[in-house]
């Protein structure tokens, strides 16, 4: 589940946009076993150091409960529940993702600290991750604070992969578990092996996964053609920490996806063809190296991290494409630690950014990159037991080497902060604001032409606000808040445009002494150059959400280790800016866990996504407002079953 902390104070514990309310009693019976994934928001928080800081009032957290439900899924399933965040495209190759109705573009991506966000091709996604190897998740919406690195226009996403530590038993040296997976629909077979080892200081970890099935069936009983599973995963780490806590950390992975997709890999077809396929091979790789002390809580807390990460994706047909981009980053920081709770973070960080298209068919070969380089401060203060404030500034410059070898320069100022104040111990008020320097960033390389003149194109800046509300009464948990998105001059190809995201979140929990509810909506609106915009306007700035909707249940049935729930998924008709508007939909998933209370290092797990089997594709889809695009549908009713075994 996602949680969203809005004050420190440990009494404050209103969680907008979704919170369990209170920890699932019934798993008590399994508490001996530290593989027992839970619904307690305070477990998943403490793993932050700057929780309850007042730039972390919209953060949104992924529980290790709904992390552990995700690992054989995709991000779609890592974010169900939350309504501000939408995941189109129903294939992890095309999957983009929406955070208050903005692309995943122009937030700042990390994973195990290396940036990410390389543009590539954009009829696939920039960012996909397999979530079977993720241990947290933190998305910061809206107004990210200066540590956050440069191109956080608007929020953050923080992705880390899971550690040996988290693998291998306490007082045991080495462990792991296997999960295998099969899902009826599509014929979808997964299995992934994790093995981890512990000695001395020492640790390491390694993880393949592989998926692989045949197209599925819309909801209609149509054969969605390019939809086969043909997935390969891995990750590598190891790690040395001392007993002082100096932790040194090296991890690599790597997602490859090759197969036959649909000419436009996340349409359904164009212009009625449904049926035009061709090879899509591409490589997400991401690697770091990070030191840290984690024992550190004085003036001296230093952090190192070094990263890389890159898209390859290659598709033969018809021109012999292969677009390469990349993005090198360090960042090196000091956290003042001042007291318990009130810190100052200032540092350095550096980016390069590369995007590269060749066809040696053809002989080409275009290539644009960027360098960036930051100074950054954020304080996060309590100035009093109800107050908590956090502001911060950061001081970027950017080189852009255009195709033609051009060069531009340019420098800017960002700016945020952020206040959460106590009006009572039940009732809570939120707000913040932030400027942000966005220079000029790297462009699709599929677009790039060798004609393009870069002299009309200017650095981009984001202006941002939020003001919410979090109500505690009792188990009941309410909240809300209006948002807004401005992104000044945007690039799109050698031209600057003009962006616009505003809307409103609200949620509510309940949560009783064996399950929990939880409600959350969103709406958004985006524009650009002031008027409505469809999703082609908009392409990799946002997309045209309107209302969204997402309800959980879940409940401890009494028989012991048995448990049950479900939801809804719910999209609101929408007046769209294209040809048609688009439709809602109503969608309903329900699953069985169960852990056998004499095999508590077992899970088995049952699912029925979308159980009424209707026909659908996401609200964050690309172009069900077209009527030459057909869309690419979600799969109909599909019965999946889980089996995980630790050791």
């Amino acid at each position: 589940m996602i949680y969203q902390h809005n004050f420190h104070l440990q009494r404050m514990r209103v969680l907008l946009l979704g919170s369990a309310a209170a920890i699932v009693a019934g798993a008590a019976a399994a508490q001996d076993n530290q593989f027992v994934y839970e619904l307690d928001p305070i477990v998943v928080e403490a793993r932050d150091a700057f929780v309850g800081a007042a730039d972390r009032a919209t953060t949104m957290y992924v529980s290790d409960f709904e992390l552990e439900r995700a690992r054989t899924g995709d991000l779609k399933d890592v974010f169900a529940g939350i309504a501000s965040v939408s995941v189109g495209g129903a294939l992890p190759l095309t999957q983009k993702i929406y955070m208050n109705g903005v692309d995943m573009l122009n937030l700042g991506v990390t994973i195990d600290g290396a940036a990410q966000n390389n543009r590539a091709f954009h009829h696939v996604t920039a960012n996909a991750i397999d979530p079977g190897l993720l241990k947290q998740v933190r998305a910061d919406a809206t107004i990210s604070p200066a540590d956050a690195g440069p191109y956080a226009l608007a929020g953050s996403v923080v992705f880390e992969t899971v550690d040996p530590e988290d693998v291998v038993a306490s007082g045991q040296s080495l462990g792991g578990n296997l999960r295998l997976s099969y899902s009826d629909n599509g014929g979808t077979r997964q299995g992934a092996l994790t093995v981890a080892g512990v000695q001395e200081g020492f640790s390491w970890l390694g993880y393949v996964k592989r998926a692989d099935g045949d197209d599925y069936e819309s909801g209609n009983g149509t054969t969605v053609l390019g939809t086969e599973a043909n997935l390969t995963s891995y990750l590598g780490k190891i790690a040395y920490e001392s007993g002082e806590g100096h932790r040194f950390e090296l991890s690599g992975q790597q997602l490859k996806d090759k197969e036959l997709r649909q000419f436009r890999a996340n349409f359904g077809g164009l212009s009625g063809v449904t049926d035009s396929l061709r090879v899509y091979d591409t490589t997400r790789s991401s690697y770091s190296f990070s030191y840290e002390n984690v024992l550190a809580n004085g003036m001296w807390d230093p952090k190192f991290t070094l990263g890389y990460s890159e898209s390859d994706i290659v598709v033969p047909e018809p021109y012999d494409s292969n677009g390469l981009s990349g993005t090198w980053s360090a960042s090196l920081q000091n956290t003042f630690n001042l007291s318990e709770h009130d810190t100052i973070v200032a540092g350095i960080d550096y980016q390069k950014r590369f995007g590269n298209y060749t066809s040696p068919t053809y002989s080409t070969d275009i290539r644009e990159e960027s360098r960036n380089v930051g100074v950054f401060a954020q304080a996060r203060l309590e100035p009093t037991d109800r107050l908590s404030v956090s502001f911060g500034g950061r001081f970027d410059q950017q080189e852009f080497t255009g195709i033609d070898g051009k060069q531009l320069t340019n420098s800017g100022i960002s700016g945020n902060v952020s206040a959460t104040f106590a009006v009572t111990d039940a009732f809570s008020v939120r707000g913040g604001i932030s400027s942000v320097f966005g220079g000029i960033d790297i462009e699709d390389n599929y677009t790039y032409r060798t004609t393009w003149n870069y002299d009309a194109l200017e650095a981009s800046r984001a202006k941002n606000a939020t003001l919410g509300f979090d109500w505690n009464i009792g188990n009941l948990g309410l909240g809300g808040e209006l948002f807004v998105t401005q992104i000044e001059n945007g690039r799109g190809g050698v031209s600057n445009f003009d962006f616009e995201s505003r809307g409103f979140n609200l949620g509510a929990t309940y949560g009783w002494a064996t399950g929990f509810a939880r409600t959350t909506l969103s709406h958004s609106d985006v524009k650009v150059n002031d008027l409505a915009a469809d999703a082609y306007t908009a392409l990799d700035f946002g997309a045209p959400l309107g209302t969204v909707v997402a309800v959980e249940v879940e409940q401890e049935t009494g028989l012991a280790g048995l448990r049950i729930g479900g939801g809804f998924d719910v999209a609101l008709d929408y007046s769209s800016a294209g040809d048609t508007d688009f439709e809602g939909y109503q969608i309903a998933n329900v699953f069985a866990e169960y852990v056998p209370p004499s095999m508590t290092d077992f899970t088995i797990r049952a699912e029925i996504s979308n159980l009424f089997d209707k026909d659908f594709a996401d609200r964050a889809t690309y172009g069900a407002e077209f009527a030459s695009v057909t869309t690419l549908q979600e799969p109909g009713r599909t019965i999946s079953l889980i089996a995980v075994a630790r050791f």
